[in-house]
């Protein structure tokens, strides 16, 4: 049996990696583009709680929302709930210069998908990828932060990685993947 489930989104990346997770297991992704309010908190899974319930109250059916961020040890969490801004704000180029000479390279990716029926409260599964900011830019796949990220296990950044290879080295499929059985077994 096919499902519907509507994504509240209009970033193309996290919509292709929603069909991706989702659709060979009989769902199908509809995404809409509204504007939602982010609530000012420290946790990615806090703001994608929030848009999920408020979008679901407006829309008046069950969304999907997500918000993830960048968290880098060595600059005490920064850019995390503003990665966004940040990347349109000063960039890569900005944070490598930010952590120049810096020793603690640590950072991880945190993904917080929330699903939000009508009426109830969010549900919310995550996905942690670990790894470091490396010194420098590399590759030639992806996008922003994908050129400095390397993940766990791996000696590139995700941007030497094609789409296909770099989705399966990012733990938000995790999310996905429960986010499926919650929804298989409701």
């Amino acid at each position: 049996m096919e499902k519907e489930i509507t994504f509240v989104t209009g970033n193309w990346a996290k919509i292709a990696s929603a069909k991706q997770a989702l659709e060979p297991l009989g769902f199908i992704i509809k995404d809409i583009k509204i504007e939602t309010p982010e609530i000012q908190a420290n946790d990615v899974t806090d703001v994608a709680m929030y848009s999920a319930k408020w979008a679901s109250e407006k829309l008046k059916c069950s969304v999907l929302k997500n918000d993830s961020g960048l968290f880098i040890e060595g600059l005490k969490g920064f850019p995390g709930v503003y990665t966004h801004y940040a990347d349109e704000t000063i960039g890569v180029d900005g944070v490598l210069k930010m952590m120049d000479g810096m020793k603690n390279r640590n950072a991880y990716f945190k993904e917080s998908l929330a699903y939000c029926e009508y009426g109830k409260e969010p549900v919310v599964f995550e996905g942690i990828t670990k790894g470091i900011i490396d010194v420098k830019k590399s590759g030639k796949y992806g996008w922003s932060w994908d050129y400095v990220f390397i993940p766990d296990g791996q000696t590139k950044s995700f941007a030497c990685f094609p789409d296909e290879e770099r989705w399966n080295l990012w733990n938000s499929v995790h999310a996905y993947q429960e986010l499926a059985k919650y929804l298989e077994n409701k």
